[in-house]
């Protein structure tokens, strides 16, 4: 019997690959393990199956946990001159303009297949090779690319899809970008997903898969090897716990940053009175966003920078804090009130195909902004930081959140606007998500303006407060999209998309 379940997934080949894990006797994690490995698939460039990713489970009687597969720094055994090689430039328009680096060198330890194994074993019901099977169909048969994808392949076909002639021969058409709706498929992608979901996540660690990835390495001169695949493992981690209104909300804990930054947002927002107004929030993100740029990015020790802020927000309480790339996401809610919350990143592409597999890896070692204190200056084994921030809660009167969202920094302020109006000002979660949303962004200058959407109530607030603003367009794709699955006290099942990204809801 098919479990109901609220599914929020990035298209809607990822939501019935939900529906399949469902009816294959499947939980909230095996929906939401199997709308990933489908996204990773079917939005190339923006996720990759050689990713990180952090998945939050809140099962119903238990208190929710977070299992941390999150990219690691490689180079166990490798000599200090290899150091800084096999990295690639790659400037584009992207997000404003940026710069990061690919190619092999750029390649971190994926650790988001591990973290799958591991949360399908402690909580999945269904076979795991159920859970593969619709991303290898997808290969196998083809799928027409999504405008979320086609924008960003736009922007990177001459620098990230370049380099390599496998990326290049799948990802482009005649040396430029695909338009919206070509047909990609790739049988040889197919084929490794089917072995992953014959032998299991471990064959990505210490078997064939591994072995692949460790050659192809050697070959071209990255840092990743098997011996930092075979010492990799998930971490399982206690969630954080915030209280807004009347829910209770669990978030990712350091060593990530975007699940203490969320934390702080909500605490500082939730001690407020009264509706809270668009330049109290603007004000409230723009101090917990210094203390994370001046003080948390660039520490040694992320898991107690994190504590910090914590702690630095318990001491001050509501006075206010001192001033000081591309993800995918999946929420899903079951019938049984397990909620899950994935949300998974490769950065923005090394552009490395692994021969023989179509796996594509991560360059998570080549993103400045995750590696503040310099490219390929931590120890091998160090988690990386990260922006994610998959998030559970459960209501005083029983009801069941999954929410999440991808935009690198965005994200904590996405949700924190989000589930403010949701838990604050009573909302519905549709309403809740379509509202338009603030970001507060340091200049070069060090000065810092609220990036907003279009909205009078919001420019007016702003401008009562004399804050510098800078007006979006509405439903900007820069301030997110983020996806959240419900379940009412009595039982009823809902689940909301954001019209910012491609996204596709499903209900059981």
């Amino acid at each position: 019997m098919t479990r109901p379940a609220a599914i929020a997934a990035p298209n809607t080949y990822a939501t019935e690959a939900a529906r399949h894990a469902l009816d294959s006797g499947g939980t909230a994690v095996d929906a939401a393990v199997a709308a990933m490995m489908t996204a990773t698939v079917t939005e190339p460039g923006v996720i990759s199956t050689l990713g990180g990713c952090f998945i939050n489970v809140w099962a119903d009687g238990a208190d929710p946990v977070v299992v941390d597969g999150n990219v690691e720094m490689p180079g166990r055994g490798m000599s200090a001159d290899v150091r800084g090689a096999g990295l690639i430039e790659a400037a584009s328009d992207y997000g404003g303009g940026m710069v990061t680096y690919v190619g092999p060198g750029s390649v971190a330890t994926p650790g988001m297949l591990a973290a799958m194994g591991w949360a399908h074993q402690r909580f999945g019901a269904a076979p795991w090779s159920e859970l593969m099977q619709p991303a290898a169909d997808a290969a196998r048969r083809g799928y027409p690319l999504s405008r979320t994808a086609q924008s960003y392949l736009v922007l990177v076909t001459d620098t990230i899809l370049a380099w390599d002639p496998a990326t290049r021969a799948l990802l482009t058409v005649d040396g430029g970008p695909p338009p919206v709706g070509h047909h990609v498929a790739d049988p040889v992608l197919a084929d490794t997903l089917e072995h992953l979901g014959a032998e299991g996540a471990a064959t990505a660690y210490r078997g064939d898969i591994a072995r692949a990835i460790d050659a192809d390495m050697r070959e071209r001169g990255g840092l990743l090897s098997l011996a930092d695949l075979e010492a990799y493992q998930p971490v399982v981690r206690t969630a954080l716990r915030s209280r807004l209104g009347p829910w209770d909300l669990g978030c990712n804990p350091p060593p990530s940053i975007g699940g203490p930054v969320l934390t702080a947002l909500l605490r500082l927002l939730g001690a407020t009175s009264g509706e809270i107004e668009p330049a109290q929030a603007a004000l409230v993100m723009k101090e917990v966003l210094d203390i994370r740029l001046d003080r948390i990015d660039t520490a040694e020790d992320l898991e107690a920078a994190g504590a910090e802020l914590l702690q630095t927000l318990h001491q001050i309480g509501a006075t206010g804090l001192p001033t000081s790339p591309s993800t995918a996401h999946v929420s899903v809610v079951d019938g049984d009130g397990m909620a899950c919350a994935l949300t998974a990143s490769a950065g923005y592409g090394s552009g490395m195909t692994i021969q023989g597999t179509g796996l594509v890896a991560n360059n998570s070692l080549g993103e400045l902004e995750l590696n503040r204190l310099g490219l390929h200056a931590l120890a091998p084994g160090t988690r990386l930081a990260s922006n994610m921030a998959p998030t559970t809660a459960r209501r005083d009167d029983g009801a069941v959140l999954s929410i999440g969202t991808p935009g690198a920094d965005r994200i904590t302020t996405a949700l924190a606007q989000v589930l403010t109006h949701m838990a604050r000002h009573g909302e519905n979660l549709q309403t809740a998500v379509d509202r338009p949303r603030m970001h507060p962004r340091r200049m070069q200058d060090g000065s810092t303006r609220i990036d907003h959407e279009s909205d009078e109530a919001i420019a007016a607030s702003l401008d009562a407060a004399g804050l510098t603003r800078f007006e979006h367009p509405p439903s900007s794709m820069y301030f997110g999209g983020v996806g959240a699955a419900l379940r009412t006290p009595d039982g009823v099942l809902t689940a909301a998309a954001d019209d910012r990204r491609v996204a596709a809801t499903l209900v059981t």
